[in-house]
């Protein structure tokens, strides 16, 4: 069930419920491709255009096209035009310090599960 208070402020946002956990399903959606993870923290460093992605993360165009559509589309990066190029970069107001969260969350509460998971394998 969700926050009352969370879902009183969605209400007065305009939004019911069920748009409230679709928009979840819709970021969550959007974070759990590991190719747009990639891109993400790729940004996290300076802007690129889609060539440079391509190379530093040997994708190919139409996939980087088609992944940046979607982080563009949901707000987690922008982008503007430099002479012949667009370049892409991460949106600092929200994504960045999230992400840098989520790394410090992630590092207190997950790392060791992977951790576990990889000596277990090399038990087997």
């Amino acid at each position: 069930m969700i926050n009352k208070g969370i879902l009183k402020e969605c209400c007065k946002e305009g939004f019911n419920e069920k748009e409230l956990y679709g928009a979840y399903k819709t970021f969550f959606g959007t974070l759990f491709s590991e190719s747009r993870l990639k891109i993400i923290n790729l940004l996290r460093k300076e802007k690129k255009n889609v060539s440079e992605i391509m190379s530093d993360l040997e994708m190919d165009q139409t996939s980087v096209s088609h992944d940046l559509a979607r982080l563009k589309k949901c707000g987690f990066v922008n982008s503007e035009i430099e002479g012949k190029f667009r370049y892409y970069y991460l949106n600092s107001d929200t994504v960045k310090p999230l992400i840098e969260m989520i790394e410090k969350h992630m590092s207190h509460y997950c790392i060791h599960i992977l951790r576990a998971m990889k000596g277990e394998k090399k038990i087997r």
